[in-house]
């Protein structure tokens, strides 16, 4: 056990130094900084002699001018050092920690959707403030005190064997001991602040989650239930805090006992030797002090030795986020206007080891056309949205635009092809025009932003809002109803204006009012584009150019809805359990129909009489 304990510590300091190397600290403000303490630490060490003479050879007529003049010198040289290295540790702490942070956010940035499928918001948060907060902690108030705690202690044993030998020898008989208390009290801390790390990452997972979704808890009478879970994670830091608390009750005292066991010895046997008149009483005076500034820097030192041990733990948990693969982000642009087919071919993904989602997937999308896919819950439909996103890898078979890879092109300039409108459309904090411009690199103006909710049948609604387009839609979106986030949304996709559309039962959500507005709107993004749709109802793509079935991941039928009416047991099961509600009847039917072939016609104004009740979206 030992040995497998030895490479797990040493591994740990590994990190914590490496991570302090990638952030790049300015390291001339750094070694002035310490060298500053060092020199502060070296003034204080010439005072106790300072002391001596004045002491042993203390008149009124033997006090000079230069001989105070050289103390006060001494005192404000020390304070000046000492103050200008604190000051300079703080700038070059606080940067290291930007410079951190900064990492951080780039990598959870750049970081796979698979890995936030297995870690909490909060969780990250954490890691985020409290994690990096450590180690800013540990540089500006606790590095410089291992260097002067070192130059404090070897100066003044120097000079203390100088002094008196036999009584510095007296010293080697208390400070081992208490450096064999000490240390395993310090690795009982860094177990302690580890587990209090993880227990801090969790409470912080548990108050993001809540809060974020404090609507739903409200509706569904959860306040209790949370409250306990939250009381429990809070009993869990409490239980970490206290045990915390005892180790610190016992170092601080331990601390306190070897300094007056030291002082009495000293006192004691140094006012014999004094008595015997082998040591003055000035050099008693110096000896004491310089005791001072051994028990002084010892504290400080064991206040570092912890304060490194939770640093470890935090850097062990940052390193883990830090060397986390990234998504691939280089590749080739997709040509501009170029509509070429997307190809699956074989395509299985998981997200768990021996537990498919997709298995053997193959089909073809073609351009400027209609695709939609059904089927039952579960079947993969929603799976096969990510991995086209890219949001995941394909673990087998290829997917294809043309006759390359998708994964040739860089992934900026595929998603950046791609419009996608789901059943929830969420909208970030901030204004309408913060939403409708996000994430597009260019500028846009009001009056682009004006023409895009024309087509969206956005520009009414934001209108009537007291501050138009300044509006701020609240966290997630939550001032607006179900169908403005739609419109927004769609907006948004309009002045993306992808060739690729992507919709995930875009209107099912919708009362009835909301969604037929929602479908004129669709009408207007849906033209010239290569459109794909999920459909948990047949009844919403009975015109589409190709239909494709899925269940249990694979594709079991396709073509139109004729075709898979006669050929596929389980669609016309479906098809007769849907379609013959009164309200699916097809003599029912009111409005034009989309569909698939005609459709790609632009058209950059809304049009004069829109399509009122398509079927392709109705939910």
């Amino acid at each position: 056990m030992t040995t497998s304990k030895k490479p797990k510590g040493a591994g740990n300091l590994r990190s914590f130094l490496q991570l302090l190397k990638e952030t790049k600290p300015p390291y001339g403000l750094l070694v002035l900084a310490v060298a500053l303490s060092v020199i502060s630490t070296l003034v204080s060490l010439v005072i106790p002699m300072f002391t001596k003479g004045l002491v042993d050879g203390f008149t009124l007529s033997s006090v000079s001018l230069p001989q105070i003049a050289r103390i006060g010198g001494a005192f404000v040289a020390q304070t000046a050092a000492a103050g200008l290295s604190v000051y300079l540790l703080n700038y070059v702490g606080q940067n290291m920690v930007a410079g951190l942070r900064e990492r951080l956010w780039r990598k959870q940035l750049l970081l796979p959707v698979s890995y936030y499928n297995d870690i909490r918001t909060g969780e990250s948060v954490s890691r985020m403030t409290n994690d990096t907060g450590i180690i800013k902690t540990l540089v500006s108030e606790h590095a410089a005190s291992l260097f002067t705690g070192l130059v404090s202690i070897v100066g003044s044993i120097s000079v203390l064997f100088y002094l008196n030998w036999r009584m510095t020898l007296v010293l080697f008989t208390v400070l081992p001991l208490s450096a064999l208390i000490l240390v395993p009290l310090g690795r009982m801390m860094y177990k302690i602040s580890k587990g209090m790390q993880d227990e801090t990452a969790s409470f912080t997972a548990v108050l993001s989650g809540v809060l974020s979704e404090i609507r739903l808890v409200k509706a569904s009478g959860a306040e209790r239930r949370e409250y306990e879970t939250g009381q429990k994670v809070i009993k869990n830091l409490l239980a970490y805090g206290i045990r915390e608390g005892k180790v610190s009750a016992w170092i601080t005292p331990l601390v306190s006992l070897v300094f007056m066991m030291l002082l009495v010895v000293i006192i004691g046997y140094g006012g014999v030797q004094v008595s015997s008149g082998a040591l003055t009483a000035g050099e008693l005076v110096a000896f004491i002090l310089y005791l001072i500034q051994i028990i002084m820097p010892l504290t400080q030192l064991t206040t570092f030795f912890t304060q490194i041990q939770k640093a470890m733990g935090a850097s062990e948990r940052l390193m883990e986020t830090l060397k986390h693969a990234e998504e691939q982000y280089e590749g080739d642009e997709v040509a501009e206007g170029v509509r070429l087919p997307i190809t699956l071919e074989n395509v299985s993904f998981g997200y768990k080891p021996g537990e498919p989602v997709l298995n053997n997937v193959s089909c073809s999308v073609t351009p400027g056309e209609v695709t939609a896919i059904v089927g039952p819950s579960g079947g993969g439909k929603t799976t096969l949205f990510s991995l086209l996103e890219r949001f995941y890898e394909p673990q087998q078979g290829v997917i294809r635009l043309g006759g390359r890879p998708i994964s040739d092109f860089s992934l900026r300039s595929w998603r950046g092809g791609i419009g996608y409108v789901s059943q929830e459309s969420p909208l970030l904090a901030g204004t309408i025009a913060d939403n409708l411009r996000y994430g597009l690199d260019r500028e846009i103006n009001l009056e682009e932003m004006r023409q895009a909710a024309a087509m969206a049948y956005a520009d009414a609604f934001i209108d009537e809002l007291p501050d138009g387009y300044d509006t701020e839609v609240g966290e997630r979106g939550v001032k607006l109803s179900g169908g403005q986030r739609q419109r927004i949304a769609i907006a948004r996709a309009l002045l993306r204006d992808p060739k690729i559309l992507m919709l995930d039962e875009a209107t099912s959500s919708l009362d009835s009012k909301s969604e037929a507005v929602v479908q004129k709107a669709l009408s207007n993004l849906m033209r010239g584009r290569t459109t794909i749709v999920i459909a948990h109802r047949l009844s919403t793509v009975v015109n589409a150019d190709q239909i494709l079935f899925m269940e249990k991941g694979e594709i079991t039928g396709r073509g139109r809805h004729e075709e898979l009416l006669h050929e596929h047991s389980l669609y016309r099961e479906f098809a007769q359990q849907q379609l013959q509600a009164p309200e699916f009847r097809p003599e029912e039917k009111g409005g034009e129909e989309i569909t698939g072939h005609g459709q790609n016609t632009g058209g950059g104004r809304r049009p004069a009489h829109p399509r009122v009740g398509s079927r392709i979206f109705e939910g």
